[in-house]
């Protein structure tokens, strides 16, 4: 019976240590790779294991490459080699995508595209898509622009939209601007192109001319894509721009033309109140000095300045001057009073 379960325990531990062997060195993977004529060791399988690089990755696209023919460049002697496991574990440990170079490279054999595997690794490590620009390379690709509004010179709008066809270019993907930047720059070109026009009319009739001046500024400089043309889709009229800004011009003056004249208005309005109070000061003025010949008349009675005679002259002289003023049709009530007492 003890025998019965050391041969069991016996058992199991050697299964478990054979798939903890096969799992360390996949033989199954090393005899793919023999028979693909790829050179690759048991122990490297294992090493790779140790280095947590999963050896099917790295076999599998070697045998991608080798079935392909793929040869990499040495960069010293300028000669050619087959890749090997170390190249790809370099890569694979700096975070690159392998099987993605492989077929960038693969793609870019094919099509006489010269790209190295250092430069694929660049690529693809900047966090590109290195297999989509070799694609884009060979089948250039069409980038639609938004609607791009611009205003010629005799003040009307156009709104404009430009198909780009572009091509990647492989020894400026790293560093290089995007599609983003060659948008801007169309965009740009356009307002430009338009601006320029001395009327809007003339960018309808020739349309070409927006996109053979966008083309000659070189607006591919410095990104990661070549422009092979620049298509003006559509171009509508818009807004008259001009006229809305004269409009606004003339309601903006004359919005301060009526503000000056609420101005000099406030100011008559100030001034004649200024005037009217003074008036109201001369007329007390007067009163006060009237008020004080009674008493004038009275001191020179005291003083024996004036006598009765005189006295009674004088208001003779005043009777008669309210007469004459009663009869031209300007009497004074206050004469008149006078004359009553």
């Amino acid at each position: 019976m003890g025998y019965g379960i050391v041969t069991i325990v016996i058992v199991i531990v050697a299964i478990i240590a054979l798939f903890i062997l096969l799992y360390y060195i996949p033989v199954g993977l090393w005899i793919t790779a023999q028979v693909t004529n790829v050179r690759v060791g048991l122990f490297e399988l294992f090493f790779m294991r140790i280095r947590k690089v999963p050896p099917s990755i790295i076999v599998n696209s070697l045998i991608t490459a080798t079935k392909a023919g793929l040869k990499i460049t040495e960069i010293e002697g300028e000669t050619k080699r087959d890749l090997r496991t170390q190249d790809l574990e370099t890569h694979y440990l700096a975070g690159g995508n392998v099987p993605q170079v492989i077929k960038a490279l693969i793609s870019a054999d094919k099509a006489n595209i010269n790209l190295t595997f250092k430069q694929a690794t660049a690529i693809d490590l900047a966090g590109r898509d290195v297999f989509e620009a070799v694609q884009i390379s060979v089948n250039p690709k069409v980038i639609n622009t938004p609607s791009v509004a611009a205003v010629a010179a005799d003040g009307i709008q156009l709104v404009a939209k430009a198909r780009v066809t572009i091509r990647a270019n492989i020894q400026q993907l790293v560093g290089g601007a995007g599609e983003e930047t060659i948008l801007a720059r169309v965009g740009e070109g356009i307002v430009t192109s338009v601006g320029s026009a001395s009327t809007h009319k003339e960018v309808l009739e020739n349309p070409d001319k927006i996109s053979k001046l966008v083309l000659q500024r070189g607006l591919d400089a410095g990104t990661a894509f070549e422009i092979l043309s620049i298509d003006i889709a559509d171009v509508d009229v818009g807004a008259n721009i001009g006229a809305k800004l004269q409009t606004d011009q003339a309601s903006a003056d004359l919005k301060v033309a009526e503000a000056k004249a609420e101005e000099r208005r406030a100011m008559a309005v100030a001034e004649e109140q200024e005037m009217v109070a003074k008036a109201q000061d001369a007329r007390a003025k007067v009163i006060l000095a009237e008020a004080e010949v009674p008493k004038a008349i009275a001191e020179a009675f005291r003083s024996g300045n004036l006598g009765i005679m005189d006295y009674y002259k004088f208001q003779n002289i005043e009777a008669d001057t309210d007469m004459r003023s009663s009869i031209a049709g300007s009497g004074s009530k206050k004469g008149s009073s006078k004359k009553k007492d």
